[in-house]
């Protein structure tokens, strides 16, 4: 008897699972929800007497559950097709924000339409941008000569530097990072990310004095040494870091924590939520939800490698790229490693365009390994 005649393929077991027939991974479907619903607990935590805040979340998560099950049943032709309008809409919205944009905490990032809603367009770049790319190079011989490469990094630096103009570094860096993340997928030679390194290793006195704002300076110095101003620009790190080492290997348990709950610690809904995991849940829970982010890192990878185009591995590829991105300087920004860039802790932070854009995502992944190839 044929053994391996016997052994059903894993491709076709999972689509004929119910959940596959409606182009749906459980394995990633099952990583994202304990997240989701770990971070809700968290936030019932920092959130304290202000439940609004928590029913305000809970609704955005079914809102955002809802567009990654209608974003996996869109094939990847029609993104494919898509793509260089999506990226155009998204440039003019950028450009919309920086003139009649609303201003919030000096920061000029939303758009409004009053009475309906106000959202970041800029969340959108963090799509778009390795759409496009994924698009344009779909259509090029791999690996990318130096023109393509040219031509990518405009795609790239377009709405990266319009998002920082805001200024938002945190989301720049991101829609960067999700740039980059297609072009080294697509093979992109060592030796040009060398000379990107030398490039901005050489302007950096320059972009020190002109591209960067004053509060964005003394962040990075702040980063080295923040004792020299331990009730101003030091006063977030401090006390993030403080928030996570008193909470030891286990914890001081839900609802106990003090740096959050006596207002000790800034942002703790949003940028800084991990350093309330860190307090409440101790070591063991951060573990715990770093198992599950490289869990769902792990999966996206998988899924990415079997997309059945070009444009599907590299467009999947960079959208869980861009999640790593997405952990990592949170953390490290939280930890004192990085300097505080406003990036919030995926699928945990309070927050509904990004927990939007992040669910979408995940959905896109899902549609270009489920769908046959175009």
């Amino acid at each position: 008897m044929d053994f391996q005649r016997q052994l059903p393929d894993s491709r076709d077991s999972a689509e004929r699972h119910w959940l596959g027939k409606r182009h749906l991974d459980p394995l990633l479907l099952a990583l994202i929800f304990m997240v989701l619903a770990f971070g809700l607990v968290v936030l019932f935590s920092a959130a304290g007497d202000e439940a609004r805040l928590f029913d305000a979340q809970f609704q955005r998560v079914l809102v955002a559950m809802v567009v990654l099950v209608a974003a996996a049943q869109l094939p990847p032709g029609l993104y494919f097709r898509w793509a260089p309008y999506v990226y155009i809409l998204g440039l003019v919205l950028l450009v919309a924000v920086l003139l009649v944009g609303v201003r919030v905490k000096g920061s000029q990032r939303w758009l409004e339409i009053p009475g309906l809603l106000r959202f970041q367009p800029s969340e959108l770049m963090k799509i778009a941008v390795p759409m496009a790319l994924a698009w344009y190079l779909q259509q090029r011989v791999l690996p990318p000569s130096a023109r393509h490469v040219f031509f990518s990094l405009l795609i790239i630096l377009l709405p990266a530097l319009a998002i920082a103009a805001q200024p938002d570094l945190g989301t720049a860096i991101l829609v960067a990072g999700a740039g980059i993340a297609v072009l080294m997928l697509a093979g992109l030679s060592w030796r040009y990310l060398a000379y990107a390194a030398f490039v901005i290793a050489a302007a950096a006195p320059i972009l020190w004095q002109f591209a960067l704002q004053g509060y964005q300076r003394q962040r990075i110095i702040t980063l080295f040494d923040p004792e020299s101003d331990p009730l101003g620009a030091g006063w977030n790190i401090i006390q993030s870091t403080t928030a996570i080492g008193s909470g030891g290997l286990f914890g001081k348990g839900l609802l106990q924590g003090t740096q959050s709950h006596l207002d000790f610690l800034p942002e703790a809904r949003t940028d800084f939520i991990i350093a309330v995991v860190g307090e409440e849940f101790g070591l063991v829970g951060v573990l715990v939800l770093l198992l599950l982010y490289l869990g769902i890192i792990a999966r996206g990878l998988v899924l990415a490698c079997s997309a059945q185009s070009t444009f599907g591995r590299l467009f999947a590829g960079a959208l869980t790229l861009t999640f790593f991105i997405y952990v990592f300087v949170n953390i490290a920004m939280v930890s004192g490693l990085l300097p505080v860039v406003g990036v919030p802790l995926p699928l945990v932070s309070y927050g509904g365009t990004s927990i939007i854009t992040l669910m979408a995502s995940f959905g896109i992944i899902m549609s270009m390994r489920t769908h046959k190839a175009w």
